[in-house]
């Protein structure tokens, strides 16, 4: 059968260094993993307790498509607890991961072939499920100087009808403030264009809070995930807020498309939500690792870094080494044991000269894989 051109989208290269270094487990060595976005705990326990609960009493069947009205309540409820936001959970709908949030969003907001703003480097999944959804992708290249973040004199003449941003960024991890967001939001909307916040970051920042789009309008689409600060990566539960008059539209693109969210997700997602004290131990890792790579790095000859406001990674520049990011990572795999991800994933135009490290495993692990990135850039004259 034929292949789609849909279908014709780049791969995603963090996946790929995950398997290189799968297949560099499986025969012997030790791989310490800074390549994938993902925390190194598991799901809170009482999440975990809740889902044995329900596997014993529930025959976990389909939930109604927005979502278990009782995990949408208590979405909202963060809203109010965190950001101080008086949230209706009517507009809240629980989703298959943000993926799916993604997929339902760009559906239900865009029609073939208009262009929607991102910022680069950014999450690659952005353009490629674009891409597949023949909408247009409209990367632009932010600058050092806004801390490659978007900035309203970016969509000065800009034909698109949306825009989104993430904040704490992928792979970044830096954040917009209030004012920031808002200036964007504001130029979006001047010219009628949907406005998108990737948030699933947020509850990971270290010096200030993430400022929430519902902050500061209403008329904005919020796509979050219990996949980071909650520790459900392989879960896929997600969630999106939307305005009142967009809803019916996703509700019924999610019938159709997923008909509900994994029941036994949300349920584990709903007991998740109330782990407060698992959470802040969590935190505290990646508080500790944070410091171990803002200190680590330099020493080891990545010091063209700038420090992250949220999220657990450092982005660098590594232009004056390489320009082939891909082959440059590789090589720190093979010869020192670490997978990294090729700035390529994150921004075409410029990735070859940037790498992207995570520090969301164990702090053991986070300090091993400093003292192999030392080795092998001393290995090279490099470092001291």
């Amino acid at each position: 059968m034929r292949n789609s051109t849909r279908g014709s989208v780049d791969p995603f290269i963090v996946m790929d260094v995950m398997e290189a270094a799968r297949q560099a487990e499986a025969s012997g060595r030790h791989v310490i993993h800074m390549e994938v976005g993902q925390p190194g705990t598991p799901a809170p326990a009482a999440a975990r307790d809740a889902l044995t609960r329900a596997m014993a009493s529930d025959s976990l069947g389909y939930t109604v498509a927005l979502g278990l009205p009782a995990l949408r309540q208590r979405i909202a409820k963060l809203y109010g607890d965190w950001y101080n936001v008086d949230l209706d959970p009517a507009r809240v709908v629980v989703t298959p991961g943000s993926s799916g949030g993604f997929i339902l969003a760009f559906s239900a907001l865009f029609d073939v072939g208009d262009r929607v703003a991102i910022g680069a480097p950014g999450y690659p999944s952005y353009r490629q499920i674009m891409k597949a959804m023949n909408l247009v992708p409209v990367e632009v290249q932010t600058k050092v100087e806004n801390r490659l973040q978007l900035v309203p004199e970016d969509l000065a003449g800009l034909d698109c009808q949306g825009v989104m941003v993430a904040s704490p960024a992928n792979p970044s991890g830096t954040m917009l403030g209030r004012a920031e967001l808002g200036a964007l939001i504001g130029a979006a909307q001047g010219k009628g264009a949907s406005f998108l916040s990737d948030e699933i970051y947020h509850g990971i920042e270290y010096d200030r809070p993430a400022v929430t789009a519902l902050e500061i309008s209403d008329d904005v689409c919020v796509i979050n995930s219990f996949s980071k600060y909650f520790s459900m990566t392989g879960w896929r539960a997600g969630w999106l807020v939307l305005p009142e008059a967009n809803l019916r539209q996703v509700e019924r693109l999610a019938q159709n498309m997923f008909i509900c969210a994994p029941h036994a997700s949300q349920v584990a997602a709903l007991a998740a939500m109330d782990a407060e004290d698992e959470l802040d131990a969590n935190m505290e890792v990646y508080r500790r690792n944070r410091a171990l790579m803002l200190e680590g790095l330099p020493k080891a000859g990545f010091d063209r870094i700038a420090p992250p406001d949220g999220a657990f990674y450092v982005y660098a520049d590594v232009s004056h080494l390489t320009d082939d990011s891909r082959a440059f990572a590789r090589d720190i795999l093979d010869e020192a044991g670490v997978a990294v991800t090729p700035g390529l994933d994150f921004d075409l135009e410029r990735g070859g000269g940037t790498l992207r490290f995570s520090y969301a495993r164990s702090t053991a692990d986070i300090a091993e894989g400093l003292d192999r990135l030392r080795a092998f850039m001393r290995g090279r004259g490099l470092a001291d």
